[in-house]
């Protein structure tokens, strides 16, 4: 099999994080979409994707090629009915497309014309932002049974208090010292070189993934995943982190997805819930509008590059797009288009080239270099949410 992994119609809903990657590049529990499929496949997966991300995530063909709709996660039965397409067949689960079966790469109209494989089984979809946080603890769940069944966690130091440690599983390379790990309401996931630092209090489920960190004293809820290099402590709930971001000090972020390269400045909070406990709207790309979320808990969705100073403060259900650097004191609006700067007192465009030096000095302290393809990625983000910047 070559497996394709198609954006779909999810993709402008799940606008910022797809400004900057494919679909399947979204992290949910432990692995991104893209490499749940690849360990149930057990082959590399490329995607299929807008024009202007292509040269960054290529799509690679092949003589035979499965399209698989990447909004999906991937199980068991999932995989096998996929795995039993014949060419020119489809598997629909309602009016859902899941996957089809071809020698090339048609368009959507040769494809309507497929013939029909219905699948009955269970699907967990992402169709908005707020799915990727409130979806998390059952992809964490699946996650660390794929990565962990039949293999022993590393050795957990006599430091830590545990309850359940059944369900912690230390990677090579993981330290966790004098921490109380509570795994009794999900699985505590510890990355290769993660760390936990001391005086922590940890209640899974918890995905902390490769060379991420808790620092010293972080307190933090389930269902929360940490992807990799990311820093983060302060109070943390059901937050999921993509990677190469930082929440390192004190405040609170709950309900909330931060992208990659994001920066929460020290004492800042996000509100995750209304004062009248009233359900959250939240600022919808693929409707260009505020949307019911149907939840009562949702706080923060920041795109990547993004980043806000000590104390600011975010209200429930706030949209923050790519680039943007938030810094007046007060609550800005709860919907903030890409490359903007200011805050509750008024907001002004962040130019490119501003934006750039700053992503180029934090991705080289990470060791990761700021190329031509990423501002290229970002010129086209920059030009695509002119729009919504209503500034001089």
């Amino acid at each position: 099999m070559n497996p394709i992994l198609f954006d779909g119609p999810a993709r402008e809903h799940l606008l910022p994080f797809t400004f900057t990657r494919p679909v399947c590049d979204i992290r949910m529990g432990i692995l991104t979409i893209r490499e749940k499929w690849e360990a149930h496949l057990g082959t590399t997966a490329s995607c299929k994707t807008e024009a202007y991300l292509s040269v960054k995530f290529p799509m690679r063909t092949a003589a035979e090629n499965t399209f698989i709709n990447a909004a999906l996660l991937p199980n068991p039965k999932l995989v096998k009915a996929i795995g039993l397409l014949g060419a020119s067949q489809k598997l629909m689960a309602g009016d859902t497309l899941v996957a089809y079966c071809t020698s090339g790469d048609p368009d959507r109209e040769a494809v309507n014309s497929f013939e029909n494989v219905p699948f009955k089984g269970e699907l967990v979809e992402i169709r908005r932002t707020w799915d990727i946080f409130s979806k998390n603890g059952a992809a964490l769940e699946a996650d660390f049974e794929l990565l962990t069944k039949g293999r022993k966690s590393e050795p957990i130091s006599a430091t830590n208090s545990l309850i359940c440690p059944e369900r912690i599983f230390l990677e090579p390379g993981a330290k966790v010292e004098y921490s109380i790990l509570n795994a009794t309401d999900g699985p505590i996931y510890i990355g290769k070189n993660a760390e936990v630092w001391e005086g922590s209090l940890i209640r899974g489920g918890l995905a902390l993934c490769e060379h991420a960190v808790v620092k010293m004293g972080g307190k933090i809820y389930g269902d929360t995943t940490i992807g990799p290099h990311s820093k983060v402590c302060g109070e943390v709930s059901n937050a999921v982190i993509f990677g190469y971001s930082s929440k390192g000090h004190e405040g609170y972020l709950g309900n909330a997805v931060l992208g990659e390269w994001c920066n929460i400045g020290a004492d800042s909070n996000n509100s995750n819930l209304k004062n009248n406990y009233a359900k959250v709207r939240a600022w919808n790309y693929g409707t260009r509008s505020f949307e019911q979320t149907g939840l009562q808990f949702c706080g923060l969705m920041m795109g990547d590059h993004s980043k806000s100073a000590i104390n600011t403060m975010f209200n429930t259900g706030t949209v923050v797009g790519v680039n943007c650097n938030i810094y007046v004191p007060g609550f800005p609006r709860n919907f903030i288009p890409s490359f903007s700067w200011g805050g509750a007192s008024g907001f002004s465009t962040y130019m490119p080239t501003k934006a750039f030096e700053a992503a180029e000095v934090m991705m080289a302290r990470r060791g990761v270099e700021f190329n031509a393809v990423e501002a290229d990625i970002l010129f086209h983000v920059f030009d695509l949410t002119q729009e919504w910047r209503n500034y001089s």
